[in-house]
């Protein structure tokens, strides 16, 4: 195909998008001198703060409390016309039953809804978002709506060394619709890249394991390879001119800042250049992950808040997407967004979300770690009742009723609004 019209925004996409990132947060120098870590590695991840996940918030909580406002945004007819929920997510809770039967329950979905949960590292919230557009743009049910949302929750301890302080937690909510407000989808303009490594797994509800080598070399690797299949099918794509922003899945600030100079160096870029392109073109997509650390499958749609947060969006432009899962699974895609794009995601206040954190000690932290390494660990019974961190809660600013999670009876997750 052929480069897609510039400013063109009819057609698919995101309709709303939404992130929730939980209700306390830790300094990163703070956990660096608490877990003795060198200090001068701190400006390598570019980021200052990580969100922490209190007990009574996990996979399902996060998800709910991130589609939320978007779901009650909808008129009742609007919201019957979501007719597929898609879950995305590494802390999944059982080996049968989905996270999104949860989330269908505590969103009040229509009954008349396809409910599915997907597990791709971090890249599986984007394989739901292309395949979702697909269903909607292939026109067999006119006027559906699409809810993806990616939910996590950080495993993470001592045991994660420079891992730690990179860690995010809490949900990114993804609307897609033929009404794309936030963003509408270049259908067919996409590379995909994907082969099999163990750069970084899960084998334990308890704990990640990482190459941490291995999952850079990964990740820019597919950054590479992936654009340039986006290349050899859209005709005409050119990586300096085609996009005027770009948004890449965010591990770490410091990771995309080295990506974006070994794609650009690829292309073939003036090296005077990366600095000044870096800070208009990419940098804009940074602040919420700089405040809340990796949310998986949901960080490269915090990155696309971030850069429609930033002010960096007033008039059509096209953002060159690149979204990573480890494992691994990688697509280079784009989509058009303008001043109403940033205005729909301006409405969620994510800002004032991330700012209304509680921030905790180092000794706060470590109180937290073993209640929360319990969150995803199947019991037949537990009751997550009051403790330290109800007093962390109440720190935090601008609450509004949240779903949390109270504890399992017979095996059954339970939760309640509060």
């Amino acid at each position: 195909m052929t480069e897609p019209e510039h400013g063109r925004r009819d057609g698919y996409g995101i309709e709303a998008l939404n992130v929730w990132c939980g209700l306390a947060s830790i300094t990163v120098p703070e956990l660096f001198r608490g877990r003795g870590l060198d200090p001068a590695r701190i400006d390598n991840l570019m980021m200052t703060r990580r969100s922490i996940g209190l007990p009574f918030e996990d996979p399902v909580t996060n998800a709910v409390n991130a589609a939320r406002p978007i779901v009650d945004a909808l008129a009742p007819e609007e919201r019957a016309r979501i007719e597929i929920l898609v879950t995305s997510t590494e802390s999944g809770v059982d080996y049968s039953k989905s996270v999104s039967s949860y989330v269908h329950e505590y969103l009040g979905l229509s009954r008349n809804c396809r409910m599915i949960e997907v597990k791709q590292a971090c890249f599986g919230a984007t394989a739901a978002v292309q395949t979702a557009v697909g269903y909607l743009a292939s026109g067999i049910s006119p006027g559906a709506k699409a809810l993806i949302i990616a939910t996590d929750v950080a495993v993470v301890d001592e045991r994660a060394e420079y891992s730690e302080p990179a860690a995010g937690h809490g949900a990114a909510a993804v609307l897609l619709s033929d009404t794309p407000r936030v963003m509408a989808m270049d259908l067919g303009a996409f590379g995909n890249y994907s082969y099999e490594t163990l750069d970084s797994a899960r084998p334990s509800p308890r704990f990640d394991i990482a190459d941490v080598d291995r999952s850079l070399f990964a990740y820019l690797d597919c950054l590479s390879n992936s654009y340039a299949d986006y290349a050899g099918r859209v005709e005409g794509a050119d990586l300096a001119t085609t996009f005027d922003h770009l948004v890449m899945h965010t591990p770490f600030a410091g990771l995309v800042k080295a990506a974006h100079r070994k794609l650009m160096r690829d292309a073939g870029g003036p090296a005077a250049d990366l600095q000044d392109d870096f800070a208009r073109r990419v940098a804009p997509s940074l602040r919420y992950p700089a405040l809340v650390g990796n949310l998986c499958s949901g960080s490269v749609y915090l990155a696309l808040a971030a850069l429609l947060d930033s002010g960096a969006v007033t008039a059509p432009g096209r953002v060159g997407i690149f979204s990573y899962g480890s494992g691994c699974s990688s697509e280079f895609f784009s989509g058009v967004v303008d001043a109403e794009s940033a205005a729909t995601v301006s409405a969620m206040n994510i800002a004032a979300h991330l700012e209304n954190r509680a921030q905790i000690t180092f000794a706060e932290y470590t109180d937290l770690l073993e209640e929360n390494l319990k969150c995803l660990v199947p019991v037949q019974d537990r009751t997550v009742g009051s403790g330290p961190w109800d007093a962390i809660a109440q720190r935090a600013g601008g609450r509004k009723e949240m779903l949390t999670f109270t504890g399992v009876r017979n095996w059954h997750r339970q939760y309640e609004w509060r």
